[in-house]
């Protein structure tokens, strides 16, 4: 068939849909029209399918939102001010026949963990110049006795009482050592494997508590420091990829305590980690 009179960039356009022209003019030119036409209805499709995700997407984060009191409302978080303490002293304190302090060293802090525990952004402004930011960890720093851990044990059973999604389970690392030594791993406190469904670990949120401390001790043959080294690791890849906390409260300083994770890791992979925590001073004296 003479093809002196077919336009060259009808075959080329034929060809870029993978049909090999007849040289038919009409008929090309109307396959050309059908061609288009499909293509032009896949794209169409393609991006409806796409919108569909990406507003299931917005309704999963908008309901994740929902799941949180506003405490960007002064009202809101005056009452659950009031339900912390309330929590605090009828609760966790209880049994030791004692009140719970707020005072100049922990009234900021307070503020800030309970803007924090409830995805409120103004827990962002409580500290300015610190950094603070809500999808960080947190990190309780400070001497002995100044209340790091019953603040946590405190923030713990209250958002177990209000069924937060950032509930997390207060530890400590004899509890961690002592968990290794009966079942020879730490997957409880790390990925949660026994649980997996489809290869899918099912972590949860986690406050260890006093890490740095009694690093010295051997439990059947197995170092403490290097098991707060492989649970802070591990811990630090659930973060990244299944946004699970892991928080932790710390006897030592900024400076022993990058002295302490570099000694056991040269490559000072801990160390860098730790910038994905909220470093929090808890300042005063102990309060036993």
């Amino acid at each position: 068939m003479a093809t002196s009179n077919y336009p060259p960039c009808l075959a080329e356009a034929l060809r870029q849909y993978n049909y090999k022209p007849t040289y038919n003019l009409e008929w090309d030119r109307a396959m050309l029209a059908t061609l288009k036409s499909k293509a032009s209805d896949k794209a169409i499709y393609a991006a409806m399918e796409i919108s569909n995700v990406i507003a299931k997407a917005d309704e999963d984060i908008q309901k994740a939102q929902e799941a949180y009191a506003d405490l960007s409302d002064e009202g809101v978080y005056e009452m659950h001010a009031r339900l912390f303490l309330y929590i605090a002293n009828s609760i966790v304190l209880a049994p030791q026949h004692r009140k719970f302090v707020t005072d100049d060293d922990n009234r900021l802090v307070i503020r800030f963990l309970l803007y924090y525990f409830n995805n409120c952004k103004l827990a962002e402004e409580v500290f300015p110049g610190r950094g603070y930011k809500l999808h960080k960890n947190i990190m309780l720093m400070g001497g002995p006795g100044v209340g790091k851990t019953l603040l946590m044990q405190c923030f713990s059973e209250y958002l177990r009482r209000i069924k937060s999604p950032r509930f997390f389970h207060n530890l400590s690392v004899t509890q961690m050592v002592n968990y290794y030594t009966i079942h020879n791993n730490l997957d409880r406190y790390t990925f949660y494997e026994e649980k997996s469904v489809g290869f899918m670990p099912q972590p949860e949120n986690v406050c260890l508590n006093d890490v740095g401390l009694n690093d010295d001790k051997v439990f059947y043959g197995m170092n403490t420091a290097v098991l707060t080294d492989e649970f802070l690791l591990a811990r630090n890849d659930i973060w990244a990829g299944w946004e699970k906390f892991a928080h932790i409260t710390t006897n030592l300083d900024e400076e022993a305590l990058k002295k302490r994770f570099m000694t056991g890791d040269k490559y000072g992979r801990i160390v860098d980690r730790f910038k994905t925590y909220n470093v929090i001073p808890l300042l005063g004296k102990s309060r036993r």
